[in-house]
């Protein structure tokens, strides 16, 4: 069997695409580009409008460069709308986010009995199948937890992921062990809600538990903290990237907006000072740490005013780059029924100005690397290095790929350009 995995979204997404490979590889199935694939699993996202039209986009693609291809089509979009996307051209089968661990069986590839077995309900170990490079990536995504509780009202993923759920902290080890055996140097930690970790489990765990877990790992695995909620990122955690030399300086912190009385109609439960001041104490604490956040524009009821508060905030802050999300109705979600819908034209611009600023924030770090070393792995040949605080390096090639190196930054204009200066040894 050939067979293609097609991703969109987070590194959720990316994780449990990982998984996907996992099953289809131990049935013997050989990865392929999807146009000459048998079989193409089509992992949606479904976080804004844009991520809905992308996934139908590459499905119509798909089919009709593939027209003998059994399209699967699984993930948040697919799980939200189901039927709509049975209704694209050459989609066989939709699998729900619920039944993703269990697609071999939802698809009648494997019995039951044998799937579960062999990849412990979709969150057990890497197995022998998977090596650096494995989906396009070179690092490995662990996923934690899927699932979230909160009820922020422009978000439609606890409706598609369902509540909070965490892998115990047993198999999470088993899982780094095989990570670090198969020749992976970099953990990407990854969850829905990743700050809520082990809330949900007998006896309760904490995100501290799993952090001293990744820490003490009898390996030389570096951890790279994927999106945190800046609620949960407390002095413990800073503190143990700081010190601890196996958690890379970088954080992603989704702030959304700047604007007290945004935040409050998204029920985001901080406030912009509390964001204010974490971020400050993180660039206080790790000056060259990447600090990264999203942000959305247009939200119902955003004033100039507000925009405005956005926007300065922003221009002023040690973040050092953006993802920027115009606001678009999800149905099901509490702000559907706001008041104060914003007309398009408004939402990009607001969101022009926004990425400018982003843009802006990079260059400005990018800038201040310049002339300093900085660890990192090699991918794309060895031809980039993407370093510790999350720049990617454009170096000469000469080094193959998941290759652990030091690099000196010597430019920093749209491409950011070094020269090798060190190697470090294999995690294995």
């Amino acid at each position: 069997m050939k067979y293609a995995v097609v991703t969109f979204g987070c590194r959720v997404n990316q994780a449990d695409s990982i998984g996907l490979e996992r099953q289809l590889r131990a049935l013997g199935g050989r990865p392929v580009p999807a146009a000459d694939a048998d079989l193409v699993v089509v992992n949606t996202c479904s976080v804004t409008a844009t991520a809905d039209h992308g996934a139908r986009q590459a499905i119509r693609r798909i089919a009709r460069t593939n027209p003998t291809a059994r399209i699967v089509a699984t993930g948040c979009y697919a799980t939200r709308a189901a039927a709509d996307v049975a209704a694209l051209p050459g989609v066989t089968a939709v699998v729900d986010n619920a039944d993703k661990a269990q697609l071999a069986v939802c698809l009648g590839l494997e019995p039951e009995s044998t799937t579960a077995q062999r990849f412990g309900g979709g969150d057990g170990a890497c197995g022998d199948t998977i090596r650096p490079g494995t989906a396009g990536r070179t690092g490995y995504t662990l996923r934690v937890q899927t699932g979230c509780d909160e009820t922020c009202a422009y978000c439609i993923i606890p409706s598609t992921r369902g509540q909070g759920r965490s892998v115990p902290l047993d198999r999470l080890s088993a899982e780094l062990d095989d990570v670090a055996s198969a020749g992976f140097n970099e953990v990407a930690v990854t969850g829905v809600h990743l700050g809520s970790y082990g809330r949900d489990l007998r006896p309760r765990q904490t995100l501290g538990a799993l952090l001293d877990l990744l820490d003490s790992h009898a390996s030389g695995l570096t951890y790279r903290i994927s999106s945190l909620e800046p609620m949960d990122c407390g002095p413990s955690v800073v503190d143990l990237v700081a010190r601890s030399g196996r958690f890379v300086p970088h954080l992603h912190l989704p702030l959304q907006h700047a604007s007290d009385r945004v935040l409050r109609a998204m029920r985001r439960p901080y406030t912009s000072d509390y964001y204010r001041r974490l971020v400050s104490d993180i660039r206080r604490r790790l000056p060259d740490a990447a600090i990264g956040s999203d942000i959305i524009v247009g939200f119902p009821g955003e004033t100039e005013e507000d925009a405005e508060k956005n926007c300065q905030y922003l221009r002023s802050s040690p973040l050092t780059y953006l993802h920027v999300f115009p606001y678009s109705d999800r149905p099901g979600t509490d702000a559907t029924r706001l008041s104060g819908k914003l007309p398009g034209p408004v939402i990009r611009e607001r969101g022009r100005t926004i990425r400018e600023v982003g843009a802006s924030l990079a260059g400005q770090f990018r800038a201040s690397q310049v002339g300093k070393v900085r660890a990192g792995l090699t991918i794309e040949d060895g031809s980039v290095v993407v370093t510790d605080n999350y720049l990617k390096v454009r170096v000469p090639s000469g080094a193959p790929d998941n290759q652990r190196v030091d690099v000196l930054i010597t430019g920093a204009d749209e491409t950011v350009t070094g020269t090798v200066v060190g190697f470090a040894s294999a995690s294995v």
